[in-house]
């Protein structure tokens, strides 16, 4: 699936946060790079691990995402 063509970049952002999503596939498999554009940290996910985001409810977010 990897092309010439430069990575599909998506910013979603609201009065808490600006983070940017692409698709890596610069590794063994496609991996998903979600990175803060405020403070530059990343994080790559591969299938299995964005799969266990659908697993969470809004309350198993609740201490990681609480505004500072």
């Amino acid at each position: 699936m990897s092309t010439n063509a430069p990575p599909t970049r998506l910013v979603l952002r609201n009065e808490f946060a600006t983070v940017e999503v692409m698709l890596d596939e610069t590794a063994n498999g496609p991996r998903l790079l979600v990175r803060d554009l405020e403070t530059g940290r990343q994080v790559h996910l591969d299938a299995l691990e964005v799969e266990s985001l659908t697993r969470m409810t809004h309350d198993d977010f609740a201490e990681r995402v609480r505004p500072a």
